[in-house]
């Protein structure tokens, strides 16, 4: 090891070491009913204009992931809002997958429409709670001053509120990012994943045990190698392979933050083919000659295989994958549940640097996924016929 990265390794351990202590005082500290009122008008002005400017972003899978890129683009410091973006995109997929030609034919519409609900509350979920941090900062740099003390007012986790203000004393863009991975599963744990309605409705259901044995369930970052755009980009990403528990989607977050941001290559390639596609929901954003946003198969026909290898087969339609907006309607939420999830100090050991990048090989996985897939239905298909 070098001078050079022991004394960076040195510090990192010092910053996580001042980030236990900071969180253990404020753990400490009694929540004595804060509210608007304590603050000056300027500030309660900036609090309600947040809220506004969340909830108009805040209304589908599209535009929360259009507001994160845009976001990326204005403030690329902060790595989680294209990691956000591109884990996003991910999850509008999975949404109009429910609709479109594979899962639609494995699932019956009430668990569709379950499965559709689950997403879309995680994802509401995640985002009326890390965009308003965003906004935040991003006044915070507009006047030259930090306004994280205004945290608890925008019901933020005191986790985040200590690293935020370590981040804008250090400027450590890792360690935020990382922290926002650990702020939103963990946010999500008792919120969605542990909500006795999911557990029910989704979790606990044959369909899922199904979705998850058929391992549709990986994340894919599209990009143009070395900078050149081609009509069908490359792939990389990773695979959670077990929603329930928390560490495994920390790790995978901390695997994907790796992928994107350990190589400057591979984060202008994935930046090049996002600045080019705009996210629609549909998989014809990555993959044009597979997938297509409008049917082409004729209705009530029987299914056949249309990939073999991972490409299409001669002659054979597109894979119907539909755009978000023709897929499903918008939501109205239910408020978010009130509670702060941080209770134990033992998540900042999530915030050492011990996950390595993978090189995100993922092409064959995500290829042998929509073959499982094809053959499902096929199955379903010769199953449900002899029955009759």
């Amino acid at each position: 090891m070098t001078i050079g990265c022991f004394k960076k390794k040195k510090a990192f351990g010092r910053s996580i070491l001042d980030i236990k202590k900071e969180l253990k005082k404020k753990r400490n500290q009694k929540a004595n009913g804060l509210s608007l009122y304590m603050l000056p008008k300027g500030e309660r002005m900036l609090i309600h204009s947040i809220h506004q400017i969340t909830n108009k972003w805040n209304k589908n899978n599209v535009t929360r992931t259009q507001a994160y890129f845009d976001f990326y683009i204005q403030h690329p410091e902060i790595h989680w809002a294209l990691l956000g973006h591109m884990v996003s995109r991910n999850g509008g997929w999975n949404m109009t997958d429910l609709k479109g030609d594979l899962l639609a034919r494995l699932l019956s519409e009430k668990e569709q429409n379950n499965f559709y609900l689950f997403l879309e509350r995680g994802n509401w979920l995640i985002f009326q709670d890390v965009y308003p941090q965003l906004l935040l900062y991003q006044q915070s740099v507009k006047i030259n001053r930090n306004l994280f003390h205004l945290l608890p007012f925008l019901n933020v986790s005191v986790f985040m509120e200590v690293i935020w203000n370590h981040f804008w004393e250090y400027g450590d863009r890792y360690l935020l990012a990382i922290a926002t991975i650990i702020n939103e599963q963990s946010y999500l744990e008792e919120r969605v994943v542990h909500h006795p309605h999911f557990k029910e409705t989704v979790l606990d259901t044959l369909g899922f045990k199904l979705y998850d044995f058929l391992r549709f369930n990986h994340i894919i970052f599209p990009l143009y190698q070395h900078e050149k755009i081609e009509k069908k980009p490359a792939l990389i990403g990773d695979t959670l392979y077990h929603f329930g528990s928390l560490y495994e989607r920390i790790m995978l977050g901390k695997r994907l933050y790796a992928i994107l941001f350990q190589q400057t290559s591979v984060l202008k390639d994935v930046l090049l083919w996002a600045g080019k596609h705009p996210h629609t929901g549909s998989r014809a954003d990555y993959w044009e000659d597979l997938f297509h946003s409008v049917n082409e198969s004729a209705p009530g026909a029987v299914y056949q295989r249309k990939t073999k290898h991972c490409e299409r087969k001669k002659g054979m339609p597109r894979i119907y994958s539909p755009r978000l907006k023709y897929a499903w309607k918008n939501v109205d939420h239910t408020p978010a549940e009130k509670g702060d999830w941080f209770n134990d100090l033992s998540v900042i050991d999530y915030l050492v640097k011990d996950e390595k990048n993978t090189g995100g090989e993922i092409h064959e996985k995500y290829c042998k996924a929509m073959e499982k897939i094809e053959l499902a239905i096929i199955a379903k298909k010769a199953i449900f016929l002899r029955q009759e």
